[in-house]
């Protein structure tokens, strides 16, 4: 906790299998209370798959912002006990069709430490493998794959046809990594 910050209370508005809601009461270095909205996540994986001078993205529908995204293969940690590495192994075999013997880790961060405790990790694949895809959701049934050049991802970014966060940290860190 940041100094002169004291949680005070905790209460649960609304839990599911995976995440919760609710309200959290501090008092500020001052005294002041606060109350804030806060969403526990369990945490989520990203995949940024580079075979030769393209990297495999997937456009899927995103219910919340209620349009189609290009993304990273990705999903939450949600399999009790499963490492980190092995979801992302796992989504990208799920979503992309994919799997890598190795994966290097790019970047951790969080996603929206203004209302969420959600911590994202990107792993970057190479020496990718065919492998069945397993589609465990509607919009995984529905998504496409897309092979994009490496070299139109800075292009991509910069338009805005590429908006989601952990894809544009994921894919610079990945430019990055690879000199590029």
């Amino acid at each position: 906790m940041a100094p002169g910050f004291t949680k005070i209370s905790e209460r649960v508005i609304h839990q599911e299998n995976w995440f919760t809601f609710l309200a959290a009461e501090f008092d500020g270095p001052a005294g002041e209370r606060i109350e804030r909205y806060v969403f526990r996540h369990p945490g989520a994986v990203g995949v940024v798959p580079v075979d030769g001078d393209d990297v495999v993205l997937v456009r899927q529908f995103r219910p919340a912002v209620e349009m189609e995204m290009l993304e990273l293969p990705a999903g939450k940690l949600d399999v009790p006990g499963e490492e980190p590495v092995d979801a992302a192994r796992r989504e990208l075999v799920e979503e992309a069709g994919l799997d890598a013997p190795e994966m290097v880790e790019l970047a951790r961060f969080h996603n929206s430490a203004g209302f969420s405790d959600e911590l994202t990790i990107v792993y970057l694949a190479t020496n990718l493998i065919p492998a069945k895809p397993v589609a465990v959701s509607v919009e995984e049934r529905y998504l496409s794959v897309e092979r994009v050049p490496l070299d139109q991802v800075l292009r991509l970014v910069a338009d805005e046809t590429i908006t989601d966060a952990k894809t544009i940290i994921g894919l610079l860190a990945a430019l990055r990594h690879l000199g590029r």
